[in-house]
């Protein structure tokens, strides 16, 4: 008798876990939809259709060998690009717990925006969803547990603003012809090596320092201080993005794997580690 009560609470109790899963991955995917639905609103058409070499004129040499590298003549400029990464997220502060993530991106250029919807899972059967995107000039960083039970969300504010448009200049090597002037990209010369970069959209501005390897290929992104969120207060922290794997896509060279780093007073933390699985671009017109 007792069996039997006890397998009917265990049938009605999954029947109501997989419920609430269902039920979380619809309201997740409505929320996605409509952060996408704000990105394209905001999206304004792209002035140029092609690339011209001779916007590198007075550029910074490592600058001008890095377009040279990575694009052709006439190359059409990118206004918008579908991406979808797999790897690793290290879910801890202080230690390392690396969970594996698949996710999906939709970048526009003009103006600046993404969303990332990412699906990290913590352990068998436990899946958390997270959104991290910019949005006509707001952040958005949000974690639910099976799409349902807020985890972790961030309030907006510039400081979130800021590091998320830091995080969508950074991977522009992804889609390079948005670093060129004509995009809004100021460059100064620093070395042989390296230039430093500033984009602003609204009232956020970001500068970045990119690093080139022999080859006029971006090895990293960084900055001197990037926010994050150090026991409830945004904090300045130097940052650094790596690239390397590149291939040709549509024409453009660019890298497939990626990690990133917080670049802490004991040391370096690698946060995420991701490679790309597809790349699909929109070209402006």
């Amino acid at each position: 008798m007792w069996l039997k009560v006890i397998a009917i609470v265990l049938v009605v109790l999954v029947f109501f876990l997989v419920v609430a899963i269902l039920y979380g991955s619809n309201r997740w995917q409505a929320d996605t939809r409509e952060l996408h639905t704000r990105m394209e609103a905001a999206r304004v058409p792209i002035a140029l259709t092609s690339y011209d070499p001779r916007e590198l004129e007075g550029l910074p040499a490592p600058v001008q060998r890095y377009f040279r590298t990575v694009l052709k003549e006439g190359q059409p400029l990118v206004a918008a690009v579908s991406i979808e990464h797999t790897g690793t997220f290290n879910m801890s502060e202080t230690e390392e717990q690396w969970k594996p993530f698949s996710s999906t991106q939709r970048v526009v250029i003009q103006r600046p925006g993404f969303v990332w919807d990412a699906r990290i899972r913590m352990a068998p059967g436990m899946t958390a969803y997270v959104h991290d995107a910019y949005i006509a000039g707001e952040g958005v960083l949000t974690a639910k547990l099976f799409g349902l039970l807020t985890v972790m969300k961030q309030p907006s504010t510039p400081e979130l603003a800021n590091g998320e448009l830091m995080r969508f200049f950074a991977e522009a090597a992804w889609y390079p012809t948005a670093l060129l002037p004509s995009q809004g990209v100021a460059w100064e010369a620093i070395d042989d090596e390296r230039a430093s970069a500033t984009l602003t959209d609204g009232s956020a501005t970001v500068k970045l320092v990119f690093q080139f390897d022999a080859q006029g290929l971006i090895s990293s992104v960084r900055s001197d201080g990037r926010y994050r969120a150090v026991e409830g207060v945004q904090v300045a922290v130097p940052w650094q993005g790596r690239y390397w794997g590149y291939e040709a896509q549509d024409g453009m060279v660019v890298p497939l794997y990626g990690e990133v780093v917080w670049l802490l007073a004991d040391g370096a933390k690698p946060y995420w580690r991701g490679r790309i699985q597809r790349i699909q671009y929109e070209i402006s017109n």
